[in-house]
């Protein structure tokens, strides 16, 4: 009944949101093309201004999975994992994904093809992809391009945040579909 819920909900949420904004902002007297050009032009200017950080952070990625490094980590920590039902194949995706959502993407790709699309660690992996924000990538690349330099407590709170949704998105799978 619970998975017939949320299927139903996420078939309609999308659609829903599409029509409701151009409503909104049509009730609110938003000009609505204007402030979509608007947008558009603010968007490639930032898109300019953090193509550096962009580049360095994508670079310190390869780097990160190249070196075998996350492979070790996941046959080292196996046994942690063990202990909250957390699959070992799926723990580079947990630490890509603060990271890079593209190199998320293609681990949560990878363990597709490996596992099969329907399998447990696909569906996982999947939400997971989606439980967490790229923490690290954010800080990296939008914080840099507006000039902040103190983090304050934006990556303690970020990466805990990572580590609560990817937890949660461990619990709701293994309730969903196991």
């Amino acid at each position: 009944m619970f998975v017939k819920l949320v299927e139903t909900i996420s078939v309609w949420v999308i659609p829903l949101m599409i029509g409701l904004i151009p409503l909104w902002a049509l009730y609110k007297k938003v000009p609505l093309y204007d402030t979509f050009i608007k947008g558009a032009k603010e968007g490639l200017g930032v898109g300019l201004r953090i193509i550096p950080y962009l580049v360095a952070i994508l670079v310190a990625i390869g780097m990160f999975r190249a070196s075998g490094a996350i492979d070790l980590l996941a046959q080292v920590l196996s046994p942690v994992l063990n202990l909250i039902g957390m699959p070992a194949d799926v723990l580079p995706l947990a630490i890509i994904k603060p990271l890079s959502g593209s190199g998320a993407l293609g681990i949560t790709s990878e363990i597709a093809n490996q596992h099969g699309g329907d399998s447990y660690m696909a569906r996982l992996a999947a939400v997971m992809t989606g439980s967490s924000e790229t923490t690290l990538y954010v800080i990296a690349v939008y914080f840099g391009a507006v000039g902040v330099t103190r983090l304050r407590h934006a990556l303690i709170a970020g990466l805990v945040a990572d580590v609560a949704g990817l937890l949660a998105a461990l619990f709701i799978s293994q309730i969903m579909f196991l």
